[in-house]
């Protein structure tokens, strides 16, 4: 296996202190600050860092204000970086700076390779009862106050041409597809083992170019609420979720990011090998969510947000006249 992940994710933001909040709110340990830039971790050593928008140092953008401008995909030994830098310096952008090797896919992004920094985690996750299996006994599943990330596990993009992105991921560093929305989407792997999608592409009816979310993996459904109801109750806003996508199996909440697009809690996606046959979806509300809430919920009341919460300390409590 060749690529493994994400590793390194870099922001060009407009307000660096709203960012600060932000990711810490989401649960990222602070690691480094200064004037210029702000350098966060999951629990897994994987870094999201923020940078002004007007950082020079910075590749170009995708489109304009706060977005996505690096994307650094961890691998799994220094020979696959020799083997990469030979492969990439015909390619539109290349660049060989230390232990990095990078080129502009045809989206214009930045993409990076490096032997990956991550490390192993061991994290207690809840166990789930079902009519078959009780693995749960004599103990309750886990209520979150807020969540922790474990890594940045996929990135997702509104791209210009789907099928050329997709062919320069899978041809050039073994990106495999898992699902696809004919000429509109591909959900890619970074191998035949490993989670439904590490980056999606998706080409929207007057196509386009720009960062639609990043999404963070936590644990199980509960810390995916736990920390969309710690959000809520810091003040962000929710786009949609909680819900639950039927493609990817996945429980997600996403929120509005100051950084640019979206963010994404989720959890609990499909685990796929090399005998997955890539399935075609038409796009539609219910391919995109099985059930999803709409603004979200609040993190005081636990209910639908703008919601009357309950009077009594129980829901069968009445008023008295």
């Amino acid at each position: 296996m060749d690529v493994l992940g994400i590793d390194e994710i870099t922001y060009g933001a407009d307000d660096l202190a709203a960012c600060k909040t932000f990711f810490g709110d989401w649960g990222l340990q602070l690691k480094d600050e200064s004037e210029a830039a702000l350098v966060f971790e999951t629990l897994n050593g994987c870094r999201v860092i923020v940078r002004r928008s007007d950082d020079p140092a910075l590749p170009a953008a995708i489109e304009a204000g706060p977005t996505l401008r690096e994307v650094v995909w961890g691998v799994s030994s220094a020979e696959v970086i020799e083997r990469f830098t030979e492969r990439l310096r015909a390619l539109p952008g290349f660049v060989l700076a230390g232990e990095r090797v990078g080129c502009t896919d045809p989206n214009g992004l930045a993409v990076r390779f490096q032997v990956s920094r991550k490390h192993d985690v061991e994290v207690e996750c809840a166990q789930m009862n079902t009519w078959n299996e009780k693995p749960r006994l004599n103990q309750r599943s886990p209520a979150y106050e807020r969540a922790t990330p474990i890594e940045v596990g996929h990135v997702v993009f509104f791209v210009r041409d789907v099928a050329a992105c997709e062919a320069f991921y899978c041809e050039h560093f073994g990106f495999v597809p898992s699902d696809r929305y004919p000429g509109r989407g591909a959900f890619l792997r970074c191998a035949d083992v490993g989670g439904h999608h590490d980056l999606f592409l998706l080409q929207t009816p007057d196509p386009k170019a720009g960062l639609n979310h990043v999404a963070f993996t936590v644990r199980d459904i509960h810390e995916v609420f736990g920390g969309g109801m710690h959000m809520a109750r810091q003040g962000w806003d929710t786009q949609l979720g909680p819900g639950r996508h039927p493609i990817s199996s996945a429980y997600f909440w996403y929120f509005r990011n100051p950084a640019g697009g979206l963010i994404e809690y989720y959890s609990d996606e499909d685990q796929l090998d090399e005998h997955w046959e890539a399935r075609e979806f038409e796009p539609g509300p219910t391919v995109f969510a099985e059930w999803a809430i709409e603004g979200g919920l609040d993190g005081n009341t636990r209910r639908q947000r703008n919601a009357k919460g309950p009077d009594g300390k129980f829901l069968t409590d009445k008023p008295k006249n």
